[in-house]
């Protein structure tokens, strides 16, 4: 008899954002003429750079002749992206790091979803609350917690609440925990983390023998020059941490699927039985190279030119682009009496609800009368009930428009 995994059973309804997908879908079928408009998914809206296209089509060339084909190529990366990683994202913030400490792969959310798989079944998670799905649902999946009680929270990982009273910025946990996730900037919220706070966050792990697991994956979005954009900027987070970036929303990949995750080699984890201390980047290394062929080289070409001068300039107007679009977000909702937050150093927007709606509630409000998408707040976590999250990626002139509808509800 085959046996199924019941953690899958313990999962709360469907994935937040097909479920989104699903109510709209639903809406428009009843609803065929309601001219729609999504701000709901991170999904970018803007095409590939002319720099990234040119690598790319050059790339494909060289898949074509016999000097330039490429079969499956190192699980890690080519080195020839991996250089430019070193040299353009860490290099020129003091932060030093060997080239098989990278590890390229083809999305944030695959890698923050597959690297719990090597730590113990019995390690304690705790998670930002609000909280991007992905790290709380791969760890059900994987054992590591019980039901889920009324509100959604599960047995065994440890809620770490962000609000408007501490700036969306959590506490230290009072409890011991061993796997930390954190999301700078942050998703769904927007906040930022400070030097000073990541400092408390590595100096914690260091002194509880802890993990962070940190997301970087909006770092391109930072305005503000004194927000740190990697964790190693902070002394002795090589030791606590394993840092998370993408290429999906600073460089358009999300249909095209690129990015990498920091492994450092001091990096250690420990034997339950005997307290020794274990390289965490070898076992992950083995761990890719079994379940993961790599990217492809057309690919990695693109990435790689992401970096160029040409690249980095083109990019730079891209994501000034969305981060207007996020102020006018701001502008707008602001002027109308609703709380806001984030939308300055991250592309997304996060609201109070009017009138003490539920998210839910407020998401069909939006979505019959002003035929506008949002993600609820509720779907990322219970703290993030009463809240209500805009993306910023969209073209302006149907941000403004989303602005209009909102306005005339309100």
């Amino acid at each position: 008899m085959i046996k199924i995994n019941e953690n899958f059973l313990k999962l709360q309804a469907g994935y937040l954002f097909p479920e989104i997908a699903r109510r709209v879908n639903t809406f428009k079928d009843q609803n065929p003429q309601a001219d729609v408009i999504k701000l709901g998914i991170g999904d970018v809206t803007k095409p590939l750079v002319p720099a990234i296209v040119k690598a790319m089509k050059s790339a494909v060339d060289d898949m074509g002749t016999a000097q330039g084909f490429h079969g499956y190529g190192p699980e890690q990366g080519y080195g020839f992206l991996v250089e430019k990683i070193l040299e353009c994202d860490y290099k020129p913030r003091g932060v030093s790091l060997d080239k098989s400490e990278i590890f390229i792969s083809d999305g944030s959310k695959c890698d923050t979803g597959n690297l719990q798989e090597i730590f113990g079944i019995d390690n304690v998670v705790a998670v930002q609350d609000p909280v991007y799905p992905v790290y709380v649902d791969t760890n059900v999946m994987a054992g590591r917690t019980g039901q889920a009680s009324k509100d959604g929270k599960y047995e065994g990982i440890v809620y770490m609440p962000c609000t408007a009273e501490n700036g969306f910025v959590p506490g230290l946990p009072s409890e011991q925990v061993d796997m930390i996730y954190l999301c700078y900037p942050n998703n769904p919220t927007g906040s930022v983390a400070e030097k000073a706070t990541l400092k408390k966050w590595v100096d914690f792990a260091k002194e509880n023998k802890a993990l962070i697991l940190y997301d970087a994956a909006y770092e391109a979005f930072i305005q503000d020059d004194s927000i740190p954009h990697s964790i190693y900027e902070i002394e002795g987070a090589d030791e606590v941490a394993i840092e998370f970036r993408s290429f999906s929303k600073s460089a358009g990949f999300t249909g095209v699927r690129c990015a990498f995750t920091v492994v450092p080699h001091k990096l250690k984890a420990y034997k339950k039985s005997s307290g020794e201390a274990v390289e965490v980047n070898p076992i992950w290394n083995r761990r890719h190279c079994t379940k993961f062929n790599g990217v492809s080289y057309v690919t990695q070409k693109g990435a790689e030119a992401a970096y160029s001068p040409e690249g980095q300039k083109q990019i730079k107007e891209v994501i000034q682009y969305y981060m207007n679009n996020a102020s006018v977000i701001r502008d707008a909702l602001s002027s109308l009496g609703y709380s806001v937050y984030g939308g300055e150093n991250a592309p997304y927007v996060w609201l109070s609800t009017k009138d003490g709606m539920s998210s839910w509630e407020f998401f069909d409000l939006l979505l019959e009368k002003a035929h506008l998408v949002g993600t609820p707040g509720a779907g990322f976590g219970a703290a993030g009930e009463g809240y209500f999250r805009l993306s910023a990626f969209n073209e302006l002139d149907t941000v403004k428009e989303a602005m209009d509808r909102i306005a005339k509800i309100s």
